[in-house]
């Protein structure tokens, strides 16, 4: 006789049963004393009858620019301020991070307003004062440091991009050099051939060669040639790109890693600003690299070109396979607002945004697309009509502004493309369950401490099934004492949150961390996914956590229960995907509490054998519950996978206090009885 017999009452002895309850009552321990573990039971139910589809896109990734997440980061250019513009319109203005190079006898360096590019009017100017052996032996000019210095790396190709004009006749001397310039790892020279050549903005290009390594590395541009020069946007950019499309390979990489069903872009905060002045506006951020403005991000405090704009964030998404879900502004920022009787140009400015991506290269904004290389439209299909506007900030007189504005949009986007899914940032809780406006999706934006993002897990379990679905657009352990800069306590409570999600997957469409980067060396917001800096990347333990989900989009849930109840500290949750052409039933549990549970598992309605070879038991546990990843030990928490030389729809597994565990039976050849 089995356990499992005993817990669902299959046995005529009343003897058993009664000693199997007294089990139970006693805390749950085992019968036998000599073993402290707490005991629970189990059952997995895989028959097809009873299993229920997963949205396609439960799960994918939030991208903002924060942290230097794209400038600095997702982006591969190296130089930081290309065209001059950080330090304002007016000139003489200030141009950090460049700097010059010799003493300010040898050269004189500011800004000015002859640029050739109308929507960028600040140019650099360099007055040479010295001639050949006059100037020091190296020259004198200007670099960039780029993003806290640059990566560069031996045998590699960088493609510098610059635009000069001169008076005479130029020779410069590129350089890619250790950070006080004084090795020089890769060098080209630029020379005109007669003073006329650069009279007027010229374009040059040159590709220079690393011949060694270094982090930190500079970008120079020096000469030994008596007159003024003028430079305008400087690009460097490594040679080998993800798919040629300008962004940093290494964290691509750590993205493509969690197989992303959607990004959600530009923000967030980054969409809003403090003031609309300074909000993300994507026409700014389209067409030839050259022309974009740039603009201070002026909630996280700092200057982007808008080299990752509108485009390159759509065709990211494309080339991850994933939907791109585009925030939008409402005519709303942290300290001001636009009211619905003025926000009909704001409605407008969207509209177009999805003819730029959506519109045939005949239309206005569809042959901008075009001439920036994408003759056929972007796929998109979701929008959010704002960032945390609905009261996160503002209350009710909030509340109040945003619904009408929505309605403004939500009426345009509809009657245009009634297709595109529509997300509103109000909270249904907050209207007793159920939205007072129409929308797809709600947003939600749990940032917790750990218990209470443990306990959210069982959030939408009461939730009415009908109306909107909910979007968790953003959802983190934030609490410094439980996240620190990215603990595995913090990954802990937000696996078992996700198992939640996954198992009220009825009502909840979409779900994705934040945020997803950060430059190790300005840390506006923890905890963050991934970490970097110019050379190296690490997951934090909550990226790994989310591996553990990585199948759960588009996967059968299977109902299980769990006896005795163990909610307050057991999440459990169990799902039939496909992977290289082999079927898996996935059973997680994840362990909140400190104790050791030992799972008598029982998976019934099965309808295939299970193929042992296929099978495995991956865990994510740490001996202290706050250590974190780091460059130095990048992988000291991540998920340990294992063959599950015992994998049997009866199992009898012991789970580790404070751990998240999957158990993947590969599923092999159909069985005429699933229960015998």
């Amino acid at each position: 006789m089995s356990w499992y017999q005993i817990m669902d009452c299959k046995c005529s002895s009343p003897m058993i049963l009664a000693l199997f309850l007294m089990c139970i009552s006693a805390n749950y321990v085992a019968c036998d004393q000599s073993n402290a573990k707490k005991t629970a039971y189990l059952v997995v139910d895989a028959s097809a009858q009873y299993g229920r589809k997963i949205p396609d896109n439960l799960f994918g990734v939030f991208f903002e620019e924060i942290n230097h997440a794209g400038a600095g980061g997702l982006w591969a250019e190296l130089v930081n301020n290309r065209g001059f513009e950080m330090g304002g319109s007016n000139t003489p203005s200030n141009f950090h991070p460049w700097d010059a190079i010799g003493n300010r006898t040898a050269v004189i360096v500011g800004t000015d307003s002859s640029s050739l590019f109308k929507r960028n009017p600040v140019a650099l100017r360099i007055d040479v004062n010295c001639d050949g052996n006059e100037c020091p032996n190296s020259g004198v000019g200007v670099y960039n440091p780029g993003y806290w210095g640059m990566n560069i790396e031996d045998g590699k190709e960088y493609k510098l991009t610059l635009y000069v004009k001169s008076s005479d006749s130029i020779n410069i001397t590129a350089a890619l050099t250790t950070s006080d310039g004084s090795i020089k790892l890769a060098t080209t020279n630029i020379i005109s051939a007669s003073a006329t050549a650069v009279l007027d903005w010229t374009k040059i290009q040159v590709t220079l060669a690393a011949s060694g390594s270094i982090t930190n590395g500079r970008l120079q541009l020096t000469t030994k040639k008596r007159g003024t020069i003028w430079i305008d946007q400087v690009s460097l950019m490594p040679s080998d790109t993800y798919r040629g499309h300008g962004f940093r390979k290494d964290l691509v990489a750590m993205i493509e890693d969690l197989k992303p069903r959607f990004i959600r872009f530009p923000g967030g905060c980054f969409v809003e600003g403090k003031k609309l002045g300074n909000a993300f506006r994507w026409t700014a951020s389209v067409g030839p690299w050259e022309e974009r403005p740039g603009h201070y991000n002026d909630i996280w405090n700092y200057w982007t070109d808008d080299g990752i704009g509108y485009f390159e964030l759509l065709q990211l998404a494309e080339d991850l396979g994933a939907e791109s879900v585009w925030v939008i502004n409402s005519g709303m920022a942290h300290q001001e607002d636009i009211e619905a009787p003025d926000v009909l140009p704001w409605v407008q400015d969207a509209l177009e945004s999805i003819e730029f991506a959506r519109g045939d290269k005949t239309t206005k904004w569809g042959k901008v697309r075009a001439e920036m290389g994408h003759p056929d439209p972007f796929p998109l299909n979701y929008m959010a009509i704002g960032n945390e506007d609905c009261g996160f900030n503002g209350g009710d007189a909030q509340k109040i502004i945003y619904r009408a504005n929505y309605m403004k949009f939500y009426n345009a986007i509809r009657s245009k493309y009634p297709d595109i899914k529509l997300i509103s940032n109000c909270i249904a809780f907050e209207f007793g369950g159920v939205l007072n406006h129409p929308a797809d999706f709600w947003e939600y934006h749990p940032y917790r401490n750990a218990a209470t993002m443990f306990k959210e897990k069982d959030t939408f379990s009461s939730v009415a099934r009908s109306g909107p679905k909910v979007f968790v657009s953003e959802y983190a352990v934030t609490d410094k004492n439980d996240a620190g800069t990215g603990s595995f306590l913090a990954a802990l409570a937000e696996a078992g949150f996700l198992i939640g999600l996954e198992r009220n997957s009825d009502i909840v469409g979409m779900a994705s961390y934040a945020p997803l980067f950060v430059n190790a060396n300005q840390r506006d917001w923890n905890p963050n996914a991934i970490v970097f800096n110019s050379a190296q990347v690490y997951g934090t333990p909550s990226y790994w956590m989310q591996h553990f989900f990585k199948n759960s989009s588009g996967a059968i849930l299977n109902p299980t229960s769990i006896k005795p109840d163990m909610s307050a500290s057991i999440a459990t949750s169990a799902i039939t995907y496909k992977q290289d052409n082999t079927t898996y039933l996935k059973i997680k549990i994840v362990n909140f509490g400190t104790d050791t549970v030992n799972f008598k598992i029982k998976v019934t309605g099965l309808q295939y054998s299970i193929n042992v070879k296929q099978s495995s038991k991956t865990t994510m546990t740490s001996d202290n519950v706050k250590d974190e990843n780091s460059f130095s030990n990048q992988t000291k928490i991540v998920p340990v996978k294992k063959p599950l030389t015992d994998a049997s729809i009866e199992m009898d597994v012991d789970i580790m206090p404070q751990s998240i565990n999957s158990f993947d039976l590969g599923l092999g050849n159909p069985i005429s009885d699933p229960d015998n």
